[in-house]
């Protein structure tokens, strides 16, 4: 009616002023005023209207009052709080517990903890005191913001004051420990609830079930689970999508569908985030038909799938390389309005460059950019990674330049990526600009990049200047892994040049490094080739090997 009626605050105010005492009202109505815009959510309005009956001396009740703050508290409107309760300060009404609790509640939620602790200090001194309420929202109010050891000292503050903690009290304390690393405390205040009498309920469990997982501990996660059906504790939806998404990350999936199974014989609907658990799982160790199956028992039950649901199948489709399969979900999913993000696109070029499908995953990256999507290095590194493989230096290199000017920085990657492509293609001048380059600006090669130039001047018949690059690598503390070595071995063999050869093995071995089976085999072959079996012994491990 209010909504409708276009007449303002202050108009309906005074009509309500003109004629409720001939009416026979009483001055409940303006009561219903005010709650009647904090329940449609119009809080200014309400606000306003307060402001009106104040100025024609209206009083207006403690309890519509409370209803309008706990309304501002709820949506985070503060100051505007602040500034209400000073008036009804003000108007000297009798202000209560409930007005109390819910400026407390107010300050906690905007984090304001020392000014919640002001107007305690200050209610008390109007002879309003802190209830359970009261403490029990400051302790989570601290719990959730990391300060663990405040919310525990408010704990032995209720105790001080006769109040004894309750199971809202402990599950704060519980959350507060495992989201902040005190998941071993956690289950000591656990215990102690219990020895207090005080019962954990499904929450208690589930925050202690969903960070023991989080910490890969199968043993515990699963003790915690039958501790819960042994103490008649329900598990809900949260209690199995956790335990069940711990299996499908870890690729226990036998595990993971005899909790779902589990879950069903116990009356539990699935929602899309325990299928898409499932579809995730059973995409990223390979089961893709069992993924599909799952995806049509979703989408039977009338569960939608979600872009989250259809990227865990994309990225499964395209691990396997069924791109065929990944362009029709692809078509699907647009089709069915579910708009595709960052991960999609990403997910779907890097199937394509790995198959060397690089006018695919252009066309990809142009539609990405179309929707304003923002690639990252990621999706850069991807593309030139691509385009690289397929000899496109110029593609990989306009690349580079692109993500250089939108300030995507290039990383190692990048580098190590176009360093790689340019020495298989025999253009070592190019690669060490590059390298250069990289230097500039400060970032550190790795013993990966130092072995692709190494690679690249051995395969193009100079193994002398790899083995000087070795020593420049070992200068800025790089230090030669055993495919180093093996790189060298085989490029000095291949240019015959054995006794280099033998005096890096040597040096290989010094480093506690083993030579591959293949390096021995090419050392051995070009030992007898050159004729040198009878006049030199071979060494016994290479035979051996």
């Amino acid at each position: 009616m209010i909504r409708r009626s276009g007449a303002s605050r202050t108009e309906i105010i005074d009509s309500l002023l003109g004629t409720y005492e001939k009416c026979g009202s009483n001055l409940y109505v303006f009561d219903l005023f005010i709650r009647t815009y904090v329940q449609a959510r119009k809080f200014r309005e309400a606000v306003e209207a307060f402001r009106a009956l104040k100025i024609r001396n209206v009083c207006v009740s403690i309890n519509a009052c409370n209803s309008l703050l706990g309304g501002l508290g709820k949506i985070g409107w503060v100051d505007l709080a602040r500034e209400v309760y000073e008036e009804m300060v003000r108007s000297r009404m009798d202000l209560n517990s409930y007005t109390l609790n819910i400026m407390v509640n107010v300050f906690c939620k905007d984090g304001k903890m020392e000014k919640a602790k002001e107007f305690l200090m200050e209610m008390e001194k109007r002879g309003i005191f802190a209830d359970i309420v009261t403490y029990n929202t400051m302790i989570n109010a601290y719990c959730r913001g990391g300060n663990i050891e405040k919310g525990l000292e408010m704990m032995r503050l209720m105790r001080d004051k006769d109040m004894e903690p309750c199971l809202l009290t402990y599950n704060s304390i519980v959350n507060g420990l495992c989201k902040n690393g005190g998941y071993e405390r956690a289950k000591e205040v656990l215990n102690e609830m219990m020895q207090i009498g005080v019962s954990p309920d499904t929450a208690t469990y589930n925050t202690l079930l969903v960070e023991c997982c989080r910490k890969d501990n199968v043993v515990e996660a699963e003790g915690l689970f039958d501790e819960m059906l042994r103490r008649g504790v329900v598990p809900d939806l949260v209690s199995y999508s956790s335990i069940i998404g711990f299996f499908s990350r870890t690729g226990n999936l036998g595990r993971m569908m005899t909790y779902y199974k589990d879950m069903q014989c116990k009356g539990l609907t699935p929602d899309k985030f325990v299928y898409t658990i499932l579809i995730g799982g059973f995409c990223r160790h390979g089961a893709i038909s069992d993924a599909m199956r799952v995806r049509d028992e979703m989408i039977k039950l009338g569960c939608q799938m979600d872009v989250v649901t259809y990227n865990s199948i994309l990225n499964g489709l395209c691990k396997e390389k069924m791109l065929c399969e990944a362009d029709a979900l692809f078509s699907e999913m647009v089709e069915r309005g579910v708009l595709p993000d960052f991960c999609t696109y990403t997910t779907l070029i890097n199937g394509y460059c790995k198959t060397g499908y690089m006018d695919k995953a252009s066309s990809l990256f142009t539609s990405m950019l179309q929707r304003n999507l923002k690639p990252d290095v990621i999706t850069y590194n991807t593309l030139i990674d691509g385009f690289c493989k397929a000899g496109e230096m110029e593609r990989a290199i306009e690349l580079r330049d692109d993500m250089i000017s939108k300030m995507i920085h290039p990383n190692y990657i990048t580098y190590g990526t176009l360093m790689n492509g340019f020495c298989d293609g025999g253009f070592l001048s190019e690669a060490f600009k590059l390298w250069n380059e990289m230097i500039d600006k400060g970032i550190e090669p790795n013993i990966v990049i130092c072995n692709c130039l190494i690679k690249g001047y051995c395969r193009h018949g100079d193994p002398g200047k790899a083995l000087e690059f070795l020593k420049k690598m070992k200068s800025r503390g790089i230090f030669p892994d055993y495919i180093t070595y093996n790189t060298l071995i085989h490029g000095f063999l291949k240019e015959e040049n054995i006794d280099i050869a033998f005096d890096l093995v040597k040096q290989m071995e010094k480093e506690n490094l083993v030579p591959d089976l293949v390096t021995c085999n090419v050392i051995l072959a070009q030992f007898c080739r050159l004729g040198r079996c009878k006049s030199q012994p071979i060494p016994i491990q290479y035979t051996e090997r």
